[in-house]
């Protein structure tokens, strides 16, 4: 479902749609004089928008970085020189990954 209103949501016309909903809410606000019911329901419509969003955010972003880390995990399989040891290293232990960075460093360093 989320992966739905992601797929939907970077759809260009949904900038369009947000931009005439917005032109339609406050024309109706201007209509009635802005009272209490159109503001109450503004902030809970954007309330509920802004927290469907966090999490829509959430799974795009780590879907993006599953689909990175595979491609990275295939280039390391295909290189012959590379450390197949760094194979998934993201799910290794924090200090495993330290040590992991201070060794990578220091061997940039002659270059």
């Amino acid at each position: 479902m989320l992966h739905r209103l992601d797929e939907t949501g970077s759809h260009p016309l949904s900038g369009f749609t947000a931009i005439a909903v917005i032109a339609v809410w406050v024309t109706v606000g201007v209509a009635t004089g802005f009272p209490d019911w159109w503001a109450t329901t503004l902030f809970a419509v954007t309330g509920g928008v802004t927290f469907v969003m966090v999490f829509v955010i959430q799974h795009t972003q780590a879907r993006q970085t599953s689909a990175t880390q595979l491609k990275l995990d295939e280039l390391i399989r295909a290189t012959a020189r590379a450390d197949d040891g760094l194979i998934a290293v993201q799910e290794a232990p924090e200090g495993l990954l330290d040590r992991l960075t201070e060794s990578t460093v220091a061997d940039r360093e002659w270059i």
